[in-house]
């Protein structure tokens, strides 16, 4: 039987301690609920006790169900993690969890759309929704393509925002900081739609407000954007996610240098964010090969 006490101060753990994500702390909780669903594991001590061979049981029942290898790796990052704060929790002087490797992943490279395909996402969803709603997409993208903001900072905005500025504060993953410059399109848009927005926006309010007044969530923004690439005949890799990814590869296409670029993206890593460096060059190539004459003879020797 799952005691509650324990996903408690696994939340609070979480939410305080580590500051992660709304995301991350659902994911997380929802492994460690799956871990005690299926195992007799009443307290902290039973929890640290758990070896890698009965770790691994438990992963190859979830993979029977269905699992894939991405979702397999998350689940074992989060059961290390939890493993590791029960060995803490317990007394356990090393608190490393089991050693076990997970799947192996393909590292695919992002794929970004291309500026125009970006402008017509946007005006595409400001056409397909009505009235405010139409423009309240149409400002979710323009900061995701504009600015670099992930999806879930742009949604976690508050009214405190308005009037917008030649930057904005945002908070990124971990809570980290960073200050990020706007464009007049972008504060353009967020102004009108604030202005035809029936919802209340005072400083603690949420600023991308839901039909019935609540948090827009990103599932809706998602379906909106899909709705937009099918109208415009664009592949599915065409996501809100993937305008962050273009935003990132079109100005280090314009000769942004990778450290300002980490700033901008709110990366705790300048790996995280070298990896634009590999999407420039493929989209340079891809260039290359479509509009040079003899790039198809080239490409067959090498």
């Amino acid at each position: 039987m799952i005691q509650p006490h324990l996903m408690d101060e696994w939340r609070s753990h979480l939410d305080d301690g580590r500051r992660r994500s709304p995301h991350t702390v659902r994911a997380y909780l929802a492994a460690a609920n799956r871990l005690l669903a299926t195992r007799d594991l009443a307290n902290w001590s039973d929890i640290a006790n758990l070896d890698a061979g009965k770790l691994r049981t438990h992963l190859a029942e979830r993979r029977a169900e269905g699992l894939g290898n991405a979702s397999a790796a998350r689940e074992l990052s989060a059961l290390k993690a939890f493993i590791s704060f029960a060995k803490a929790q317990a007394g356990h002087s090393d608190t490393s969890p089991p050693r076990m490797r997970g799947p192996r992943m393909k590292k695919g490279l992002p794929r970004p759309v291309t500026p125009d395909e970006a402008a017509g996402l946007a005006e595409e969803v400001a056409a397909d929704g009505e009235g405010w709603v139409g423009k309240r997409d149409r400002a979710v993208l323009l900061l995701l393509y504009g600015a670099g903001l992930r999806i879930a900072e742009a949604l976690s905005l508050k009214g405190a925002a308005l009037p917008l500025g030649e930057t904005l504060n945002v908070t990124g993953k971990g809570g980290k900081q960073r200050v990020v410059p706007l464009i007049p399109l972008i504060r353009e848009a967020v102004a009108d739609y604030a202005a035809d927005n029936p919802w209340p926006l005072g400083p603690d309010d949420p600023l991308f407000r839901g039909v019935k007044g609540g948090t827009l969530s990103q599932g809706m923004v998602q379906k909106a954007v899909a709705r937009a690439r099918t109208a415009l005949g664009l592949p599915s890799t065409a996501t809100p996610h993937a305008l962050r990814h273009s935003f990132a590869t079109h100005l280090l296409s314009a000769g942004a240098d990778l450290r300002s670029l980490q700033e901008l993206l709110g990366h705790a890593s300048l790996g995280s964010t070298q990896i634009y460096t590999k999407v420039d060059a493929a989209t340079l190539l891809d260039t290359y090969r479509a509009a040079h004459p003899r790039a198809e003879q080239a490409a067959k020797k090498d």
